[in-house]
């Protein structure tokens, strides 16, 4: 259990706290699912980077 917190986070706040609460930069639903796609990939990177390091995480991506 005491793992289970230092890992599990609830990424919707984080991410919505990141966006600057509830609005969108863009305009339009092409635009905004962008947007949400790298607010998204940006959370799950840094995620990545505070459990297993640069070098892990390096060490895992293909090319």
């Amino acid at each position: 259990m005491t793992l289970r917190r230092c890992t599990v986070e609830h990424p919707f706040g984080t991410i919505k706290a990141w966006m600057g609460a509830t609005h969108f930069l863009t305009r339009r639903l092409r635009n905004v699912r962008t947007e949400m796609v790298l607010n998204v990939l940006a959370y799950n990177i840094k995620r990545m980077i505070a459990l297993v390091g640069v070098r892990g995480l390096m060490a895992v991506i293909p090319g």
